[in-house]
């Protein structure tokens, strides 16, 4: 198993996700059961296509992404961050393994097993498997050998219930990534046709052709809408009824809920300081003449001491010149310091002396039919202390055998850093943190506060006064993760989407501050309200009523110096303007007046022109015709190379939304 314990010690690794590559373990035999589960509605994550998802299927399915985080990351610490990043994957892999799968049945397409297995295993496989560190050389590059070598050791015989564990871990982990190349590829396929149905013709060549054929300088008179005073329009209420009805569909939007929330600092007592500066000073006798130092730091400190040898670049910046500065000796120690919510000292354990940075090393073959494998270059911290302390201590080119979780394992050491000085400093550092008497009173703080405050208003007027600061949150989603950037606030959103409108909550833990929260605003309709909308209503029909008006006073008004005169307006010109433009020169975004400008014949004056930031009079010079001739193929292929990139995405969005999905998890989460 040396390709896991590989990808193990390659602590930085990063999952690469291509097209759809992390839906691949939602395809185990767990979603295939069959079992009478799937009948009970409530306990449904959601409806796909369809397919009711379970909420085992959904815990299932995260447990999965999750180990493969661990193993490609080295690491186990699944931050809440990476939780919610973890979650929101598995729900859009959901989406897509469901909505993919249907529409490419309808048509009879699938992923053969002998197409996947050239896919994983033969002459080229695929991205996936070729961008996998555990089937690298130590080159640094894809090896298919150390791909079949992993495929072998994965299908021996287990020795121990601990090899066993470990080769399960494998086998989950490469039927991920064989999984998510049948998906990816299955994706490629349909894709691929949609590219194929959608592609542009000959009609489309000639006109994407004639529109850069075809150029001219336009001077243009512009008067911006911002210039006309709103006074001088009226907007009727039916003006803004008519907009939201015509645009309507734009507004769509799902339930949502909007709140406003009190923060309240959990943050230590001048009591807590006082408490943790008299254990810091208690213990300051024993730190700076104990020769038995761990049993004194490690029962009492932040900072644990391991023996860890530190260099001029790892140790912290405020004991530098105390570890390494002139005249640092053995016994040395610093006094007591506060800074940063922190009491802290230091003591120099050992010092004098030199070691390597970093050491190379090689993971050894334990038979014939395996290669050794090159593990590269780690510092101490990056390696289990019962490799690390044999492979720094060890000489360059001999090698140590350890027992690990993968069996007895040997290592070679390919080559050592030149050795630089090291000092084993010992910190005894304690962070002055709220007790358990402070969390109290500051929680029945935040308590009282509600009690004293039982509705928006009260909340909002306690809150300023007392210097506390009200945050409000819009449009929640049922299925946040959280609410803007507080730690922990998932249950905030289930709590706001069971109260009702006016409610204040209870108290919420959010990392380092309680929480208390209103709920402002409740929108289950489809669509946003005429209200909610109303401003952005109100300043687009507001621009549509000066446009008539300026559109109004050029009636008469035939050249483009009687319409400068007229606005106080200086003429501009835009040169080299064709069809295919949107811009108009420095007046930016302007589609519509560039398809006016170009509608006129040589050297004539338009109407006034509706645009989009003001109303336009232009006036075009004579028009060039380069002289080309239309290359209908390669046109075509332009067009299509465009097209190739949204046309994918717009798909995939039309299949999901008509895939009629029920989103439950709010429920569960």
């Amino acid at each position: 198993m040396t390709t896991l314990q590989r990808i193990r010690n390659h602590g930085i690794i990063l999952l690469v996700v291509v097209g759809i590559a992390m839906l691949a373990f939602i395809l185990g035999d767990f979603l295939n059961s069959g079992s009478s589960f799937f009948n009970r509605n409530r306990e449904n994550v959601g409806v796909i296509a369809g397919h009711k998802v379970h909420y085992t299927e959904y815990e299932a399915a995260k447990d999965q992404l999750t180990e493969v985080y661990k193993i490609e990351s080295g690491s186990n610490d699944i931050n809440e961050e990476l939780t919610i990043q973890i979650r929101n994957q598995v729900w859009q892999m959901l989406l897509m393994d469901y909505t993919l799968r249907e529409q490419a049945g309808k048509i009879g397409m699938d992923v053969t097993a002998d197409e996947l297995s050239e896919l994983c295993i033969g002459a080229n496989p695929h991205q996936l498997i070729r961008q996998r560190r555990a089937f690298y050389d130590e080159t640094g590059n894809f090896n298919r050998f150390a791909l079949i070598n992993f495929l072998n050791s994965i299908s021996q015989e287990a020795e121990t219930a601990e090899q066993a564990a470990n080769m399960q871990q494998a086998k989950n982990y490469w039927m991920y990534w064989e999984n998510a190349v049948r998906l990816t590829h299955l994706q490629e396929k349909y894709v691929d046709l949609l590219s194929k149905l959608v592609t542009a013709n000959n009609l489309d060549a000639k006109y994407a052709f004639e529109a850069t054929q075809t150029s001219t300088n336009v001077e243009f008179v512009e008067k911006p809408y911002f210039a006309v005073a709103d006074s001088l329009v009226k907007v009727t209420e039916s003006d803004i009824k008519k907009l939201y009805n015509v645009q309507k569909e734009q507004y769509k939007r799902t339930p949502n809920r909007s709140i406003v929330y009190v923060s309240f600092p959990i943050e230590p007592s001048e009591a807590d300081n006082a408490e943790v500066k008299r254990l810091m000073e208690s213990l300051e006798s024993d730190f700076q003449t104990k020769e038995d130092i761990t049993a004194v730091v490690n029962g009492n400190s932040d900072v644990l001491y391991d023996g860890r040898d530190y260099s001029e670049t790892t140790i912290p910046a405020e004991y530098k010149e105390f570890a390494f500065g002139k005249g640092a000796k053995k016994g040395q120690f610093t006094e007591l310091t506060f800074a940063d919510g922190t009491y802290s000292m230091a003591r120099i354990m050992d010092c004098g002396y030199n070691k390597s940075d970093s050491v190379q090393l090689v993971l050894v073959a334990n038979d014939d039919n395996t290669e050794d494998v090159e593990l590269g270059w780690f510092e101490a911290h990056e390696l289990q202390k019962a490799i690390a302390d044999p492979a720094f201590a060890g000489k360059k080119g001999s090698q140590f055998t350890v027992s690990t979780g993968m069996g007895e394992q040997t290592f070679k050491i390919a080559d050592k850093s030149k050795p630089t000085p090291k000092v084993k400093l010992a910190i005894l550092s304690r962070k002055v943190t709220p007790s358990s008497k402070t969390y109290g009173l500051l929680y029945n703080e935040a308590k009282q506060f509600i009690v004293n405050n039982n509705t928006v208003e009260l909340l909002r007027q306690t809150a300023q006064e007392q210097g506390l600061s009200v945050t409000p949150a819009f449009g929640l989603d049922a299925n946040a993760d959280k609410i803007n950037d507080l730690k922990n606030s998932r249950p905030i959103v289930r709590w706001a989407f069971e109260a009702t409108e006016g409610q204040l909550s209870d108290v919420f833990e959010c990392g380092e501050q309680f929480i208390v929260a209103a709920l402002t605003e409740v929108n289950d309709g489809d669509y946003r309200s005429l209200e909610e909308v109303r401003m952005e209503l109100t300043m687009q029909a507001t621009s549509d009523k000066k446009a008539d008006y300026l559109m109004a006073q050029l009636k008469d008004v035939n050249t483009l110096e009687a319409a400068a005169e007229l606005w106080g307006a200086e003429i501009q010109t835009a040169e080299n303007v064709t069809l295919a433009s949107t811009r108009l020169g420095a007046a930016g975004i302007e589609p519509a007046v560039v398809g006016a400008a170009l509608a006129l014949e040589s050297n004539a004056t338009s109407a006034p022109v509706k645009g989009n930031a003001g109303v336009y009079m232009v006036r075009i010079g004579e028009k060039t015709v380069t002289e080309g001739e239309l290359n209908a193929e390669q046109e075509i292929s332009n067009l299509n190379m465009r097209t190739s990139y949204t046309v994918p995405y717009q798909a995939m969005a039309l299949i999901e939304e008509n895939a009629e999905v029920e989103d439950n998890r709010a429920r569960f989460q």
